[in-house]
């Protein structure tokens, strides 16, 4: 059996974790959301949720990894003494597994518009079209690559592969977003944006629809339910205190998705400004898939010479974004292979990079009929479910004792702390309640 990998140093795990957590949706969905939810109002909302909710659930994930040492089915299995502990992980490790498969085609999409932006500066323009023209050869080349950018970051293991990659590619991507943020914040039309995001309006924050969605943008926003935590959790040194190395994770998260609202919608203003349509029918404002690669590559066109390089750097930062997260979900699968089945890590990477690349391959050609199923039945039915059965996992079934053991082996005074005299009960009613009632919501 091959050695486990460890993180060599707290920040590298902090910027691993957080770049777990760190993925599309805090760039694409959360800004909008805030714009649409009363603005300020609403990112104090999911502030708040992100730590009563989101925050328990982290832990839960960290503590059972830590203690455990090991990947998602054994770590399960352990804690319960069941075969529904092992049961439980393999069908994490499948759910991970779908949801990298369409996050494989997603970020491949953004290859290929950072791509094209390279290709417009270098005057390949026949290229360029290629490159955003939706087609099934652009979308299977395009995750291909993505793919394997995953798999080659996840061949050199823990130390020298995630957290040699996580502490490069997120300071870079603070960068960009710092620098995309200056310069935006100088066009025509940008202190409207900054006005509608950070103004609070407190009048829609009672709204039930809008505290269901921060607690769902909170949850799911650190990719939680999923083992990726849980995996990362198994790598961190016995003497680091989990409390503190979590609420990190967690800040670090909400910090870059406020960032990226402070990017996208005042860029989103200045599109409206330069003519740009950047409201729904229902008027709405524009999220998702079509904000991405419709409403902000529409601005970059009106944005004359500066308009390439802004587009290259934009879509830098968004891959950068989907790798530090896509690397987190193939480490769960080949965590499980390698412990569990003796495969040696570079093997086990790329027959399984192979194996998820062909349901990829899958839903690419049947498009319309499998992409919107598959991302629903993960994010919005399995992963929740698989949060709320983790909550029981260390609220119900594994022994408090045991708990308290892997805390005081950093912290021999963890029994005194606020944090163990809050999360065992909070994790144990609280969380499962919650996500019950998020389930139930999301799903009328």
């Amino acid at each position: 059996m091959s050695v486990r990998g460890e993180f060599s140093s707290r920040l590298g795990f902090i910027l691993a974790a957080a770049g777990s957590a760190v993925g599309l949706g805090n760039i694409w969905g959360f800004p909008t959301q805030v714009a649409s939810n009363g603005g300020a109002a609403f990112v104090l909302v999911y502030m708040i949720l992100a730590f009563v909710l989101a925050y328990p659930v982290l832990m839960a994930e960290l503590l059972i990894g830590r203690s455990t040492r090991s990947n998602m089915v054994d770590a399960l299995g352990r804690i319960s003494g069941h075969w529904l502990g092992r049961a439980t992980g393999i069908w994490g490790i499948v759910t991970v597994s779908l949801i990298l498969a369409f996050y494989a085609i997603v970020g491949g999409w953004m290859l290929a518009y950072g791509l094209e932006a390279l290709a417009n500066i270098t005057g390949f323009t026949q290229f360029a079209s290629w490159l955003t023209e939706f087609s099934t050869p652009r979308n299977l080349i395009c995750c291909g690559l993505f793919m394997l950018l995953t798999a080659g970051i996840v061949t050199g293991g823990v130390s020298k592969g995630i957290e040699k990659w996580s502490v490069r590619l997120m300071p870079t991507l603070f960068v960009i977003i710092m620098l995309l943020i200056g310069y935006v914040m100088t066009l025509d039309g940008a202190m409207q944006g900054l006005k509608v995001y950070l103004v609070p309006d407190f009048s829609k924050v009672w709204s039930p629809d809008l505290l269901i969605s921060a607690m769902g943008q909170a949850f799911f926003s650190m990719s939680l339910g999923v083992g990726t935590m849980l995996v990362y959790g198994s790598y961190v040194g016995r003497h680091e205190k989990l409390p503190s190395l979590g609420a990190s994770v967690a800040l670090v998260d909400i910090g870059v998705a406020i960032l990226a609202g402070l990017l996208i919608i005042p860029a989103m203003y200045v599109a409206l400004h330069n003519g740009v349509q950047i409201f729904s029918d229902a008027g709405e404002l524009i999220d998702g898939d079509t904000l991405i690669f419709t409403v902000l590559p529409a601005l970059f066109d009106t944005m004359g010479a500066a308009g390439n390089a802004v587009a290259l750097a934009f879509f830098a930062l968004m891959i950068i974004a989907a790798l530090t997260s896509s690397i987190s979900m193939l480490e769960v699968p080949v965590a499980y292979v390698v412990e569990n089945k003796g495969i040696e890590r570079r093997r086990a990477v790329w027959i399984i990079a192979a194996g998820i690349f062909i349901c990829s391959v899958v839903i690419a050609l049947n498009f319309g009929a499998l992409f919107g199923l598959v991302i629903s039945l993960t994010t919005e039915y399995s992963q929740p479910l698989l949060g709320m059965v983790l909550c029981i996992f260390a609220g119900w079934v594994w022994k408090r004792n045991e708990i308290l053991k892997e805390l005081q082996a950093s912290d021999p005074q963890a029994h005194q702390g606020l944090f163990w005299k809050i999360w065992p009960w909070y994790v144990r009613f609280v969380c499962p309640v919650i996500i019950i009632l998020m389930f139930y919501r999301s799903i009328q």
